[in-house]
């Protein structure tokens, strides 16, 4: 990764699989708070492009990125597996909790907080409602909690765009290959599932209640994602939860807001530690 963090691996046993991980650490290198970057669908460690980096060195926190089996430059999805709807909970429930282990971080003892994109962000919730104790704090960026019909049809214009060459730009699979080692594992494994028929009734709001750690969420007005919705059904869920709806903002605060979500989440954490 170019001037960015070095990116070492990490070996991680869930169930009776073995995978081996990317991930990276940045900010400082034993303060507290620790920040646990989750990426978005179809993302990794480089998809951040630096604002972890640029977070934890403005609150002198310290960070680990990490990219999810199938993406970046973690153990590959095999080319015959398709995910299961619940995939997410898995990742939040064994995935996650096992790379913890695996570098040696005390969730109990010192609980990070989740900072969570997308996909990420649902991970980061799931977790935080699956293990209460073991979370100080989530900053969840334009998460899903259940599928609306602006998610799918943007997925299926993401598959177009996959599939159909692009002779005026570099095409959507040429794109993700300067993120990850096998974008067909990455795009495939999160498209096909998306885009299931019985992925349309996969839903995490029964869930929520149970979060008692402090929540920051926040969503771009031009998401091509979700719409607010998804936020309104955190503020029912989650009384305590706080907001920010950006404008000028589409899926992606880190990058189109990147600033403001700093100074977003510089101040909810301080509020909070």
């Amino acid at each position: 990764m170019d001037d960015g963090p070095d990116v070492l691996r990490a070996r991680v046993v869930s169930g009776s699989r073995e995978f081996e991980l990317e991930y990276a650490w940045v900010g400082a290198s034993s303060a507290l708070p620790l920040l646990v970057f989750l990426h978005e669908g179809l993302g990794s460690v480089t998809m951040w492009r630096g604002w972890p980096q640029k977070l934890c060195d403005a609150g002198d926190f310290r960070g680990l990125i990490y990219s999810r089996p199938g993406y970046g430059h973690s153990s590959a999805r095999p080319a015959h597996e398709k995910w299961p709807v619940g995939y997410m909970h898995s990742q939040a429930t064994e995935i996650l909790p096992a790379l913890l282990h695996a570098l040696d971080v005390d969730a109990a003892a010192e609980p990070p907080w989740l900072v969570g994109h997308s996909d990420g962000a649902s991970i980061a919730l799931i977790h935080a409602a699956s293990f209460p104790k073991n979370v100080a704090g989530l900053v969840v960026l334009a998460p899903h909690l259940f599928v609306e019909d602006l998610s799918i049809s943007s997925i299926a214009a993401a598959r177009e765009a996959y599939v159909t060459p692009d002779t005026q730009r570099p095409s959507l699979r040429v794109k993700l290959a300067r993120h990850h080692r096998d974008p067909d594992s990455a795009f495939w494994g999160w498209n096909d599932i998306w885009l299931d028929p019985a992925f349309r009734n996969w839903n995490i709001e029964s869930m929520l209640p149970q979060i008692s750690a402090p929540v920051l969420a926040i969503q771009g007005e031009d998401d091509e994602y979700g719409t607010m919705a998804q936020l309104d059904s955190i503020a029912t869920h989650v009384p305590h939860a706080h907001q920010l709806r950006l404008a000028a903002c589409a899926h992606a605060p880190h990058r189109d807001q990147a600033q403001r979500l700093t100074e977003a989440t510089l101040e909810f954490i301080a509020q909070h530690r």
